[in-house]
């Protein structure tokens, strides 16, 4: 507004330059515009990698219909039992402690048939874990739902993929799709009794419910409907989550 202010005085004390200055305004404003215009072009055609993404707008959906339900702020989300395992990095969950597990309570939830989207980072010997159909517990790990594994290389040889204790994966079946120290997206899809599991795109677990299968004693380990939950497993556990996004089908 001051410089406005400024140019406005400026021309009216000489008006005989004001039309010279007024082309050159003008002829710098297209130059500005054309650069814009080429930047915009070339943004458009980079891939920008999990890693380096910035943390979207909270309920914004993309072009293939999936809504962001983690900004990097706690909306929506509740952690139970020792609270101290998580913190948030650029945008996303980040999980070490002791036991303890992320909930989403937000306006999306509950969900049955649905798509879910997690950009997920491991670090060397660590061990996570994304719960669906899951609902709340103050302590203890979640009875209700699945756990879909997070783990490339800790010790439990259930990896990555695995619709845990259940249909598992083992470590040869991710050679070449998931690594440590790398961002992937973790993608699981329910649709009536079954589950598929992508990592990075490749379908690493296809799990159809058996008729008639009841709920365990222990843990459920049955599709129904629940929220989702992420899990920090232990103190020796790094793993972060980010870009969470969900599709109802």
């Amino acid at each position: 507004m001051v410089h406005h202010n400024l140019a406005h005085s400026y021309f009216n004390s000489d008006p005989t330059m004001k039309t010279s200055h007024l082309l050159r305004i003008s002829a710098l404003a297209l130059l500005a515009g054309c650069a814009s215009q080429s930047g915009s072009s070339t943004a458009k055609s980079v891939q920008v990698a999990p890693s380096t993404a910035t943390a979207g707008v909270l309920g914004s959906v993309d072009s293939e219909g999936f809504t962001l339900i983690s900004d990097g702020s706690w909306t929506g989300w509740r952690v139970n039992e020792n609270s101290k395992a998580w913190t948030t990095v650029d945008g996303a969950f980040r999980a070490q402690g002791d036991r303890s597990h992320n909930f989403y309570y937000g306006p999306m939830a509950p969900f049955k048939d649905f798509e879910l989207k997690v950009d997920v980072l491991t670090e060397p010997g660590s061990n996570g874990g994304i719960y669906i159909h899951t609902k709340y517990l103050d302590t203890g790990w979640p009875w209700g739902g699945y756990e879909t594994q997070v783990n490339q290389t800790q010790g439990d040889w259930r990896k990555s993929g695995s619709v845990y204790s259940v249909q598992d994966v083992k470590e040869d079946k991710l050679k070449g799709v998931v690594q440590d120290n790398q961002w992937y997206t973790h993608h699981v899809v329910v649709k009536g009794n079954n589950i598929k599991i992508y990592l990075n795109g490749t379908l690493v677990n296809d799990f159809t419910e058996e008729a008639g299968r009841q709920p365990g004693k222990d843990f459920e380990r049955k599709l129904n409907a629940g929220t989702i939950a992420l899990q920090a497993h232990d103190p020796k556990s790094v793993v972060f989550y980010k870009n969470i996004r969900v599709k109802k089908l």
